[in-house]
C-alpha cells in the first residue's frame, strides 16, 4: 500500500493500491476495448434503482475472457494491467497460434509465464481445469457454475475458493463468505487467487477521489423531506417514525431475510454462510 505524508487533512488517512513495480503498461490493447455508456444507477425507464452513483471518469471497457475455452494450447503473459471496471489486474496473454486475449491476473504471475487450459493441466498458479481433477484443499478462482458456461464465481480482488470435497458428480467450495456449495464437477477453475490482495485495505481519503470513481454523495434519510424518504421530515432531529427500519422506497430492512425462500440454487447450498450475532 502506497501512504503519504500527511501535508492536508485528506492524504492524512489515505493508502491506496501501489502500481509501480506490479503493472508493465498503462495503455491497454486498442482492439480488446470497446467504449461503453454507463447506466448510472438507472433502469431502462430512466429511473435510479441504485443511489448515489453517476460521474465518474471516462472508462474503456476490456473484453475479458471468462470462458477460456481455448484448449491444450500454451499461454504466456505478455503485459499486467490495471481495469477501471473491476478491482483485480488484468493479463494480456498470447497463446501459441497468435490469439491475444485479456484474463483475469492470479496472484504470483508475471510477465513471462505460461498458463495453459487443460484436462490435463498441472497444479500450477494460473492454469485452467476441470474440478473433478482439482484435489481437496485447493485454492480456485474464476469459477464456473455450469460447464463452458463462463466463469462466475471468485473474480474479484484476493478472492479464492477452497474445494473442500468431491462426490456424485458435484464438487463442495468453500466460498469466502464461508459458505459451502456444490457446483457441477465438470465446470472449469483456475488455480490460485485472484490478484491486488490490498485492495481491500484502501482507504480514498477524500470525497474527490470517489467522485473519480462514480460514486457519489450518499445522504441521510432524516435530512430528506417526508416526499424523498419514509424518515423525511420534522423540526430539528426527528427519529424515524417507523416500527421497522425501511429503505428509500418503503421496503423493510435490517434483519429481514431477502433471499427468495424457493430459489433454484437451495439445494446446491450445504452450509449457509455465517452472520454476526446481534445482541
Amino acid at each position: 500500500m502506497k501512504t503519504f505524508r500527511p501535508r492536508t487533512k485528506s492524504l492524512r488517512k489515505t493508502a491506496i493500491v501501489t502500481y509501480r513495480g506490479v503493472l508493465s503498461t498503462n495503455k491497454p490493447k486498442k482492439s480488446l476495448t470497446t467504449g461503453f455508456s454507463r447506466g448510472s444507477g438507472r433502469n431502462s425507464f430512466g429511473r435510479i434503482t441504485s443511489s448515489h452513483r453517476g460521474g465518474g471518469h471516462k472508462r474503456a471497457f476490456r473484453e475479458i475472457d471468462f470462458s477460456m475455452q481455448k484448449f491444450n494450447i500454451p499461454a504466456k503473459v505478455e503485459t499486467v494491467e490495471y481495469d477501471p471496471n473491476r478491482s483485480g489486474f488484468i493479463a494480456l496473454i498470447c497463446y501459441k497460434d497468435g490469439d491475444r486475449r485479456y484474463t483475469l491476473l492470479p496472484k504470483g504471475l508475471k510477465v513471462g509465464d505460461e498458463i495453459i487450459v487443460s484436462e490435463d493441466a498441472s497444479l500450477k498458479i494460473g492454469n485452467r481445469l476441470p474440478l473433478r481433477k482439482t484435489p481437496v484443499g485447493t485454492f480456485v478462482f474464476n469459477i464456473e457454475v455450469e460447464p463452458h458456461g463462463g466463469a462466475r464465481i471468485a473474480r474479484s480482488a484476493g478472492i479464492y475458493a477452497e474445494v473442500v470435497a468431491n462426490n456424485d458428480g458435484q464438487t463442495h467450495l468453500k466460498m469466502p463468505s464461508g459458505e459451502i456449495r456444490k457446483v457441477s464437477e465438470n465446470a472449469w477453475a483456475s488455480i490460485g487467487a485472484v490478484s491486488n490482495e490490498e485492495y481491500k485495505h484502501r482507504n480514498l481519503g477524500k470525497a474527490g477521489r470517489s467522485r473519480w470513481l462514480g460514486i457519489r454523495p450518499k445522504v441521510r434519510g432524516t435530512a430528506m423531506n417526508p416526499v424523498d424518504h419514509p424518515y423525511g421530515g420534522g423540526e430539528g432531529r426527528q427519529g424515524r417514525g417507523t416500527k421497522r427500519p425501511k429503505t428509500r422506497s418503503g421496503k423493510i430492512t435490517g434483519g429481514r431475510k431477502t433471499r427468495t425462500p424457493k430459489k433454484y440454487s437451495n439445494n446446491l447450498i450445504v452450509e449457509r454462510r455465517k452472520h454476526k450475532e446481534t445482541k
